[in-house]
């Protein structure tokens, strides 16, 4: 029996690769959400670390970069360098209601605002 390991981001990538529906894919990054923060802060930023390979679809590699610019941001650290590519060209507003995307478009953190995904800081904290 191996011990417990928390999700890293790179693991996070694989694990979104696989899985092709895309409720399955949010549960997914709801639950590596989940493992980083009951991790303690000084093993925190090493979830971030390792780049994730591309899942297939520049929406997701920009979340994940979005993601990991954000938690990192929250420890006063510089992004991994592997966010630093990962930016879309066309905005992506993941909420499917208009009244969400609008709440996306002025409640977006800064690093998901800066990859071009429009998630509202509310829906970050209720993962």
């Amino acid at each position: 029996m191996t011990g417990y390991r928390p999700m890293t981001m790179a693991d996070l990538g694989s694990r979104l690769t696989r899985a092709t529906d895309v409720k399955v894919r949010w549960k997914l990054v709801w639950e590596f959400m989940e493992e980083y923060r009951w991790e303690p802060d000084d093993v925190q930023p090493s979830l971030l670390r390792d780049e994730p390979s591309p899942v297939g679809d520049e929406r997701w590699d920009a979340l994940l970069a979005a993601l990991a610019e954000h938690l990192a941001a929250r420890h006063d650290l510089a992004p991994p360098e592997w966010t630093e590519l990962r930016i879309l060209r066309r905005p992506w507003f993941p909420a499917e209601l208009k009244i969400q995307r609008a709440d996306a478009l002025v409640r977006a953190p800064a690093a998901f605002r800066k990859h071009g995904v429009y998630l509202s800081a509310s829906d970050l904290e209720a993962a």
